[in-house]
């Protein structure tokens, strides 16, 4: 299974790509970070990131998607600005027939670093030992990675869920 994780954002988004490997070994595929034009408008920031998502999309072919969910925030515009920034992560996987599964940041620092309010230098650190990868594109690209970690180790759970909620067996 080959997990696309994204961390989005109107500013930087960061994503990841993470192959779950024989006996669930993790294996580094690639990662980066969209840093959109500084004065744009919102819609030239969400066309930048779209356009290249959908470039990372067909360019590492993941299975699935996985995306940070909406933190709280004390300022109600950035929550805004970020919920556009999630549903163009969302339409991008969408359109490249990707699901998608949402993991809050408490479950991935939980899940890579087994605390959930780990900060960003901690989070960092452990996907570097779990990748075994030195450093990476920068910090949201390092926070993507960890919610492909997350996925590839919470998304048997969330396909199974769905499977239940759809009334399927198996």
């Amino acid at each position: 299974m080959r997990v696309l994780g994204i961390d989005p954002g109107t500013i930087t988004t960061g994503w990841g790509v993470v192959e779950k490997g024989a006996g669930g070994r993790l294996i580094y595929v690639s990662d980066g970070e969209i840093k959109t034009p500084e004065r744009a408008g919102l819609s030239e920031k969400l066309l930048a990131i779209s356009l290249s998502l959908r470039e990372v999309i067909k360019r590492t072919a993941p299975d699935v998607c996985a995306v940070e969910s909406v933190f709280f925030a004390r300022n109600v515009r950035s929550a805004v600005l970020l919920g556009h920034a999630r549903g163009v992560a969302f339409l991008s996987a969408a359109e490249g027939g990707l699901p998608v599964y949402e993991y809050s940041p408490a479950t991935v620092k939980q899940t890579v670093s087994s605390y959930g309010r780990a900060d960003k230098a901690q989070v960092e650190k452990m996907v570097s030992l779990l990748l075994k990868k030195g450093c990476f594109t920068g910090p949201d690209a390092a926070d993507a990675l960890a919610v492909a970690i997350c996925h590839i180790h919470h998304g048997v759970i969330a396909r199974l869920s769905e499977r239940q909620k759809a009334g399927l067996s198996g």
